[in-house]
């Protein structure tokens, strides 16, 4: 690992240190009421007495997740790439995209609930459906970064459209590519969460659910706590992948 990287890394924790003892400070200096803000000790006590429910709760939530996540990323980039192929179909498909990623993704979950059941299956189309919209987006605008002028001097040695987007398109919008990949590993996360508040078999969305309905606001910052955390790790594995792919642009 680099230096950069690593003081990086160094700072994460530090303001993270930072920011679970301006909680505690806030929380016990105010005599704040658990279901407002509880302290940050009580909420680490928390984690750690329900480690193992919420060990398999982020697991099953991160399953989820990942496989919405590689899914939708899949079908954003291919879509991206049909475009460039098809330009003529270009502007209706990206309105009618646009269109519908206009409304709230939590406006469609009872609908997708409804069709796919409360199981692993719709959690994964709703990850999937964020996800692809994100990346197609980012990767759509990478591949109009090209130059023209590189696309006029390879047409005038005889490459066609496949070898264009091969050799010159994709590794031009491979930066945009990666970043919208990185973006929507959080959103990935969330979106997970959302949807298994509004009926699953678990997960961290559900264990949440389930403390609301308890009056345990503990556990519920301790749910939050353990989603924050799979998130920052999911977020950091992606942007080490996307240093290391890039590593040009790092250098």
């Amino acid at each position: 690992m680099s230096a950069a990287p690593s003081r990086a890394v160094q700072r994460g924790i530090l303001g993270a240190l930072l920011l679970m003892g301006l909680w505690e400070g806030v929380a016990r200096g105010f005599a704040l009421p658990a279901y407002m803000l509880p302290a940050m000790s009580d909420v680490l006590a928390g984690v750690w007495s329900q480690r193992a429910l919420l060990t398999e709760a982020a697991a099953y939530t991160l399953s989820e997740a990942l496989l919405g996540y590689v899914l939708g990323s899949l079908i954003g980039i291919g879509l991206a790439v049909g475009l460039s192929l098809l330009p003529q179909v270009r502007g209706g498909v990206v309105a009618a995209v646009t269109a519908v990623n206009s409304v709230p993704v939590v406006a469609y979950s009872p609908l997708i609930l409804l069709w796919f059941g409360i199981g692993v299956a719709s959690k994964v189309v709703m990850v999937a459906f964020t996800v692809s919209f994100t990346v197609f987006l980012s990767t759509l605008a990478g591949l109009d970064r090209v130059d023209r002028r590189s696309v006029d001097l390879m047409r005038s040695f005889g490459a066609g459209r496949l070898a264009l987007l091969w050799r010159l398109r994709l590794p031009t919008a491979l930066p945009l590519i990666l970043a919208g990949l990185r973006v929507s590993t959080v959103r990935s996360i969330i979106v997970a969460i959302v949807t298994e508040m509004l009926g699953a078999y678990g997960g961290l969305g559900w264990v949440i659910y389930q403390a609301v309905l308890q009056i345990d606001f503990v556990q519920v910052w301790s749910a939050i706590v353990v989603a924050s955390a799979a998130s920052l790790a999911f977020f950091g594995l992606v942007s080490l992948a996307e240093r290391r792919l890039l590593f040009w642009k790092a250098a």
